[in-house]
């Protein structure tokens, strides 16, 4: 009881291990990301590469296919069409998916966290079923003040838009620190999902693992903006812990 008093009054006052976790997810817009994914299904993997510095016709480009799935390919492609792809490797809402306050568990080196997504207005439709219907799961290391993964399970079969019911979802968030800034990005993700769609029964399930990354900031002065600001304040909100 007093442990997750004191988490909830630390977030609140924007102090403490928790605060310093969601600072550290919260990169300037000027950050930007370099980086090779993998996606993968039950039956086919795609590579891709992204960086920004190429030619915009060049900045998203496949390295490897292996196996059909045209799913995949749209997801790749869906990824690849957006204006800034490394804007998912940063979860810069996290603070207000979490809400004001969380219940948490103490396991030995690690905080859970237990919440309801709070929607905001960057979620997607998708962002905005789980704040409906499922529940959110956070781990934290209070000592490296860095959040580790995010889990959002489906508690109970839900109806869904296009007929037939959900029976089961679950996706994670892997996260990971970039160690010369001390940024958390998302370092992958997973789907799994099962369902029933006039009485025949339907799963999917892929994947988006990060397998190589170089962070930077757009521009030189961009760069300067922030070092001079952390070397005048360590605890600035960007998330370096002194």
């Amino acid at each position: 009881m007093l442990i997750a008093l004191a988490i909830s009054l630390s977030l609140l006052s924007d102090s403490g291990p928790l605060a310093k976790a969601l600072d550290a997810t919260e990169a300037p817009k000027t950050f930007r990301a370099a980086f090779t994914v993998e996606l993968k299904s039950d039956t086919a993997t795609r590579l891709y590469s992204y960086d920004p510095r190429r030619p915009k016709a060049e900045r998203w480009q496949m390295l490897n296919a292996a196996g059909r799935d045209a799913e995949l390919d749209m997801l790749g492609e869906t990824w690849g069409a957006e204006a800034a792809p490394d804007g998912r490797l940063f979860p810069d809402d996290l603070r207000e998916s979490l809400g004001a306050q969380v219940s948490v568990d103490e396991l030995g080196g690690a905080w859970r966290l237990h919440f309801r997504h709070h929607p905001n207005a960057n979620d997607t439709e998708l962002d905005r079923f789980a704040a409906e219907h499922m529940m959110a799961t956070a781990w934290v290391d209070p000592y490296g003040e860095r959040f580790l993964r995010l889990d959002y399970a489906l508690p109970e079969p839900v109806a869904i838009p296009e007929g037939g019911k959900l029976t089961r979802y679950t996706q994670s968030y892997f996260m990971k620190a970039e160690p010369r800034w001390g940024f958390s990005y998302v370092s992958g993700y997973s789907v799994n999902l099962e369902g029933e769609r006039s009485f025949v029964g339907f799963s999917r399930r892929y994947s988006a693992t990060v397998t190589q990354t170089e962070f930077f900031f757009a521009n030189a002065a961009a760069q300067e903006d922030f070092e001079s600001r952390r070397a005048a304040d360590t605890t600035v909100r960007y998330g370096v812990s002194e």
